[in-house]
C-alpha cells in the first residue's frame, strides 16, 4: 500500500520554482459550493415545477440550463422548502424528505422538529399535526405531486403523479441516462486509490483499493464532477538503494541487456532483500546507494527509472484487465514540495522537536505525527502533507478522497487534523469545502477465515487471480451452451468477451456489494454462481430483458419517440417509481462513499423487474408499447449501474 518508507530530503525531480504557500482563497476556489443547500433546492424546484400565473417562478435561461432538475428527492425538497418558508418564515430549517416505505411514495418529516422550536413562542399552531397540515397546504402547485395527506404527529405523505413519473422515464429514454445524473456540491475531486509500491507485488488489498476507488471515480464522473484519478505509488523509498546496488553487482552491463537483467521483479526483489538482510557490507552499500539516488546521480537515476518502468508494466496488466484508468503521481512527484510545506507549518508553530525528530502534536492522540525523522529523512506523513497542499492549491480540488485499508485510519485522522490546524481545511464542526475523506476497507479472507493467500503462504498474484476468474467463467459458459445446444450461435470472439465481462465483473461485484468496512471471504464458487445477489445473476437478468425486447421485433428507438408509458398496473408503478429513484441512489452512494448502495439498488431493481414481468404480459398485450419502454428503461438503468461498478454488461447469455 501507499509506502511507509522514508524519503530523503534531496529531491527526485527538478526543483520547482519557490511557491507561495498561503492557501488560495476558498471562496474563489469553490465559490459554487458556497451557495447554501436551501438556495440550491430552490433552484431545483424552480426548474421542475409548474405553478399558477400569480405565483409562477422563473429563472434566467442560463440558470435553467445549469440547474437541470436534480433527483426526485431534490425536487421534492425544493417544494418543501418553499412551503416551510411560507409556514414558519421566522425559522431557518432544512427540508427533511425521505422515501416512504408504507403510506406514500415520499414523506416530509419536519413537523415535529419545528414544533419543538416554535411551541411556547406565541405560535398559532396547537401541535405538530397542525404544522404538518400547514406544510401540506403550502406546498406549491406542481406536476410532480398527485396528492398529500398528514399522519400522526405531522408526517406529510406525498404521492407522486403517475403521469409525471411516466414522463420522467420517457424523457430519460429520449434524452439519455445522463439527464438523471445527480447534482453534487463539488466540481472537482481527487480520488487517491490503488497506490501499490514499486518493485513489490500488487496483492488483494490493492485489488480492493483499485476496485472501490474506480467505482467512486465513475460515480463522481457520472455526476459531472471533474475527477483526478491519482495513483500515489510508493516510488521513493529505501528499497531502491538495495535494488539498484544488487542490479549493479549482478549485471554490470545492465544498460545493454535492459529489462532482461531484472527478469521477474518479484524474484529479483526477494534476492536483493536476502542480501540486504544477511550481508552487512552490501547493506552499507545499499544505504549509500539511496543517498546517491536522492542526490540525483545520473547512473542511479537511470536504474531507478528502469525498475519503476518494469513495475509499472506489471501493474498495467492488472489495470488493463480491470479496465481501470489512473494517472500516476507518486511519492517522488511531491518530494520537491516537502521542504516548503514544512516551512509553512513551522512558521505557524505547528512543528515541534521531540527526541531528535520533528513532529506535530495532535489533540486526542498519544503519539505525535512525525514529519521529519530523527535522521533528517522525510516519511509518509511529510509526503502526504505535501501532496494535500498540492491538491488544494495547484489542482484546486474541493474533495480529496483516499482509498486504503482501515488499518491506516489513525494516520489519516492525524494527518487531516494537522491540515485543519494549519488552516488548510475547515474545522471539524463546519460543513464547508474543501474537505478530505478516508475510505477505509476491510480484509479479503480465504475459506479458512484468514488473510487470503496461496497454499505456499505467498500473496496471491492479481493477474493470475483475474485470469482464473475468466477461465472458470468460460468453462461454465461453454458447458451451459453445449448442453442447451446454443454453442453454434456463438463466435469465439463473443465467448472470449463474455467470459471476460462475466469473470472480471464477478470479482468486482463480490467486493463492491459488501459494505467496504467489513471483511469478505473470497470464493470463486460464490461469486460465479448464477443464483442470488451476484454479478452473474444480474448479467442474466439484463440479458433476459434484452432478449424480451429483441423477440418483440419492435424498434425501441422508434417506440421511444412515438409511444407513451402508462403505469396503471400496481407492478408497473412500483417499477417506475424505483427507476426514477436512480439519481438519489447515486447521490447517496457518492455522499457516503459507499458503492454497495448502488449494488443493492441494482439487485432490487432486477427483482422488481422480475415481479413486473411475471404479472404483466409484455409482448402481445394491449400495453405492449408501454411495457416494452419500461423494459428498455430498466435495461438502460441496469447498464448504467454496471458502468458505475466498472462491469461490462452482456446482452446475451
Amino acid at each position: 500500500m501507499r509506502a511507509l518508507a522514508a524519503a530523503a530530503t534531496a529531491v527526485a525531480a527538478p526543483t520547482p520554482t519557490r511557491l507561495r504557500l498561503p492557501l488560495l482563497s476558498r471562496t474563489l476556489r469553490s465559490g459554487h459550493c458556497r451557495s447554501s443547500y436551501s438556495s440550491r433546492l430552490l433552484r431545483f424546484s424552480c426548474s421542475a415545477t409548474t405553478m399558477g400565473d400569480e405565483t409562477s417562478t422563473s429563472v434566467a435561461p442560463q440558470e435553467q440550463e445549469s440547474t437541470v432538475a436534480g433527483s426526485v428527492k431534490q425536487q421534492l425538497s425544493g417544494l418543501v422548502l418553499m412551503s416551510l418558508r411560507a409556514t414558519v418564515p421566522e425559522v431557518e430549517v432544512e427540508p427533511m424528505v425521505e422515501v416512504s416505505a408504507k403510506f406514500a411514495d415520499y414523506q416530509c418529516n419536519n413537523a415535529m422538529g419545528l414544533w419543538s422550536k416554535v411551541k411556547g413562542s406565541g405560535t398559532s399552531f396547537k401541535n405538530p399535526n397542525a404544522i404538518g397540515q400547514a406544510i401540506a397546504k403550502n406546498l406549491p402547485s406542481s406536476d410532480i405531486i398527485e396528492s398529500t395527506s398528514v399522519a400522526g404527529p405531522g408526517f406529510v405523505n406525498i404521492v407522486l403523479s403517475n403521469r409525471w413519473v411516466a414522463q420522467r422515464i420517457q424523457d430519460m429514454l429520449v434524452n439519455g441516462i445522463k439527464t438523471w445524473a445527480p447534482i453534487l456540491p463539488v466540481k472537482r475531486a481527487v480520488i487517491d486509490f490503488s497506490s501499490p509500491n514499486i518493485a513489490k507485488e500488487m496483492h488483494v488489498g490493492h485489488l480492493r483499493s483499485t476496485i472501490i476507488g474506480d467505482t467512486l471515480a465513475r460515480m463522481f464522473e457520472f455526476s459531472n464532477v471533474d475527477v483526478l484519478r491519482r495513483n500515489h505509488v510508493g516510488d521513493w523509498g529505501t528499497q531502491f538503494g538495495m535494488l539498484i546496488e544488487y542490479l549493479f553487482e549482478k549485471f554490470p552491463n545492465w544498460q545493454e541487456i535492459g529489462s532482461q537483467a531484472i527478469g521477474d521483479l518479484q524474484i529479483f526483489y526477494k534476492a536483493s532483500k536476502h542480501r540486504f538482510d544477511n550481508d552487512p557490507e552490501f547493506k552499507a552499500r545499499a544505504q549509500q546507494g539511496v543517498v546517491r539516488l536522492q542526490g540525483g546521480e545520473e547512473r542511479y537515476r537511470e536504474a531507478w527509472k528502469k525498475i519503476c518502468d518494469i513495475s509499472r508494466s506489471e501493474f498495467d496488466l492488472v489495470y488493463k484487465r480491470l479496465n481501470v484508468v489512473l494517472e500516476e503521481k507518486g511519492e517522488s512527484f511531491y518530494n520537491p514540495y516537502i521542504p516548503q510545506v514544512l516551512e509553512e507549518l513551522s512558521s505557524k508553530g505547528l512543528i515541534k522537536e521531540s527526541e531528535g525528530a520533528r513532529v506535530i502534536f495532535i489533540q486526542g492522540h498519544q503519539i505525535p505525527l512525525i514529519v521529519v525523522k530523527s535522521d533528517g529523512g522525510f516519511n509518509y506523513a511529510s509526503t502526504d502533507l505535501a501532496a494535500l497542499w498540492y491538491r488544494l492549491n495547484v489542482e484546486q480540488a474541493e474533495w480529496i478522497i483516499y482509498v486504503t485499508d482501515v488499518g491506516q485510519q489513525q494516520h489519516f485522522d492525524m494527518f487531516f487534523s494537522a491540515a485543519k490546524m494549519a488552516g488548510w481545511l475547515p474545522g471539524p464542526n463546519e460543513k464547508k469545502f474543501p474537505k478530505t475523506s478516508h475510505v477505509g476497507f476491510g480484509l479479503v479472507l480465504g475459506s479458512d477465515g484468514k488473510r487470503f493467500r496461496t497454499r505456499s503462504t505467498e500473496v496471491v498474484r492479481l493477474v493470475e487471480l483475474l485470469d482464473e476468474a475468466k477461465s472458470r467463467s468460460k468453462s461454465e459458459l461453454l458447458q451451459r451452451l453445449t448442453e442447451n445446444g446454443k454453442i453454434v450461435d456463438w463466435t469465439d470472439e463473443e465467448l472470449e468477451q463474455t467470459s471476460e465481462a462475466v469473470g472480471y465483473g464477478a470479482v468486482k461485484y463480490a467486493d463492491l456489494k459488501n459494505n467496504r468496512l467489513t471483511n469478505y471471504t473470497f470464493s470463486f464458487e460464490q461469486m460465479l454462481s448464477d443464483k442470488g445477489n451476484t454479478a452473474v445473476y444480474l448479467q442474466y437478468a439484463h440479458a433476459r430483458i434484452c432478449s424480451i425486447i429483441r423477440k418483440s421485433n419492435k424498434d425501441v428507438e422508434d417506440l421511444k419517440m412515438t409511444g407513451a408509458i402508462s403505469l396503471d398496473h400496481p407492478d408497473e408503478r412500483v417499477l417506475g417509481l424505483y427507476l426514477i429513484r436512480f439519481a438519489e441512489v447515486v447521490e447517496e452512494a457518492c455522499t457516503n462513499l459507499l458503492p454497495n448502495v448502488v449494488c443493492e439498488y441494482l439487485y432490487n431493481l432486477s427483482e422488481m423487474f422480475t415481479k413486473f414481468y411475471t404479472n404483466c404480459q409484455v409482448v402481445g398485450s394491449p400495453e405492449e408499447t408501454s411495457r416494452l419502454l419500461l423494459c428498455q428503461a430498466t435495461a438502460v438503468v441496469m447498464r448504467q449501474c454496471f458502468n458505475l461498478l466498472g462491469i461490462t454488461p452482456v446482452y446475451k447469455l
